[in-house]
């Protein structure tokens, strides 16, 4: 009885968070400092999904002007710039992609899985997905 109710406990968490999406706001978490650096709001159009910056947290940048970007985007307002462009759903993950770091301007490909209902993993790469960089988005509610 009791591996019945763990085996539908296990079946019921795996479909749950397969019917989550990852349409919705989420926090992004600077790598160097560990702190909250800005919210994503991740859509879908058409068959694809994009993700573009509604807002900035860090305190240098709170009015929504880059003042830490490197390139183009420095001293410009960023809100509303589409960071993540074309993935495509793939079962659990988000892949065939394309992510943008506004501090560098350097674009990667992508791909985005749901780790947890509230925790996105985001993971930037060249070539090949080994050759890259993994972050973590938190569902903002």
């Amino acid at each position: 009885m009791k591996k019945l109710v763990l085996l539908s406990f296990i079946l019921l968490s795996y479909f749950n968070l397969n019917a989550q999406s990852v349409v919705g706001k989420w926090k992004t978490i600077d790598d160097e400092t560990g702190k909250a650096k800005s919210i994503i709001e991740i859509y879908k159009k058409g068959d694809k999904y994009y993700g573009k910056i509604v807002q900035l947290l860090t305190e240098q940048n709170k009015d929504g002007i880059c003042r830490t970007c490197e390139t183009d985007y420095k001293n410009k307002n960023i809100i509303g710039l589409v960071i993540m462009k074309d993935l495509e759903k793939d079962g659990n993950t988000y892949e065939d992609g394309e992510i943008t770091d506004p501090k560098t301007a350097k674009t990667y490909s992508c791909y985005i899985e749901l780790e947890e209902a509230d925790k996105l993993k985001v993971r930037g790469y060249i070539g090949f997905s080994l050759l890259g960089r993994t972050q973590y988005w938190y569902r903002v509610q």
